[in-house]
């Protein structure tokens, strides 16, 4: 049990930069509270003693704002950031290292008793606001966004987005040739491709991708095409490629573009 509880608080420091002592933790952070008071709660419920189990659920509710019910199986090192209006249900099924944000409800979808809640595989983060409902599994190391409502099985190494909850990233498509290909030519441009199409919705990321592969094949042509007049015997100047950065405007050449209506001399 006191184990268990040296892995709550440290765990906290792994995941929180704001955390500074151990004391600190163990008496400011709520989520670590709810989650203290349910492995409490738990052995009551296992034990046979429901009404004990509900009354301290409850209790932790209202010292908290985090509703876990006293049934769900949670496993080590479970973390709840900030926690208010995180809402876990009966027969939900928590795995190792989890990480959940605040107004998170693992929810059922049915009044049916026996499994109606979610069950969530090791090392996965759900953002805040998010919704998983139903009796789905969410694979190990997957990503859940902010807000999104997850009705579907989410594979392993996942993450998703959106309303209904999609896969915008899988760990397949982090391996493939293709995905390696495209981040080593947004790189080569400077631009970071990987972090946008992890983190933005669907529609942008598959139309920054549709883009960076329209100008890699472009650029291949043109490197084909050059090497084919330099056989010919034409000499052609090695042109670095430019760094995209912010733009600087000649504030006088603008001021003097507005005033002639035209183009101005270098």
């Amino acid at each position: 049990m006191f184990g268990r509880i040296r892995e709550d608080i440290k765990c906290v420091f792994d995941r929180d930069p704001a955390a500074r002592n151990s004391f600190e933790v163990l008496t400011t952070y709520p989520g670590l509270h709810a989650v203290l008071l349910h492995r409490v709660s738990h052995c009551y419920w296992n034990w046979g003693l429901k009404w004990l189990a509900r009354f301290t659920s409850a209790f932790a509710r209202m010292l908290t704002g985090i509703e876990i019910h006293p049934g769900a199986t949670i496993g080590r090192r479970f973390f709840i950031d900030h926690g208010m209006g995180v809402v876990i249900g009966e027969t939900a099924e928590i795995g190792d290292d989890v990480t959940l944000y605040h107004g998170v409800t693992l929810g059922g979808t049915t009044w049916q008793k026996g499994k109606r809640h979610p069950t969530l595989g090791n090392d996965v983060v759900v953002g805040a606001g998010a919704k998983v409902l139903g009796p789905l599994n969410i694979g190990e190391g997957a990503r859940i966004g902010s807000n999104a409502v997850v009705v579907k099985d989410v594979p392993a190494g996942a993450t998703v987005v959106g309303i209904p909850g999609r896969i915008v990233q899988s760990a397949r498509d982090k391996n493939t040739e293709h995905h390696k290909r495209r981040k080593a030519f947004a790189t080569k441009i400077g631009f970071d491709a990987y972090g946008t199409s992890a983190d933005m919705p669907d529609p942008v990321a598959n139309a920054i991708d549709a883009l960076l592969d329209h100008v890699h094949v472009m650029d291949t042509q043109m490197r084909n095409m050059c090497q084919a007049i330099k056989t010919l015997g034409m000499e052609l100047p090695d042109l670095k490629l430019p760094d995209l950065g912010p733009c600087e405007i000649n504030i006088d050449n603008e001021k003097e573009k507005s005033k002639t209506g035209g183009e101005t001399a270098d």
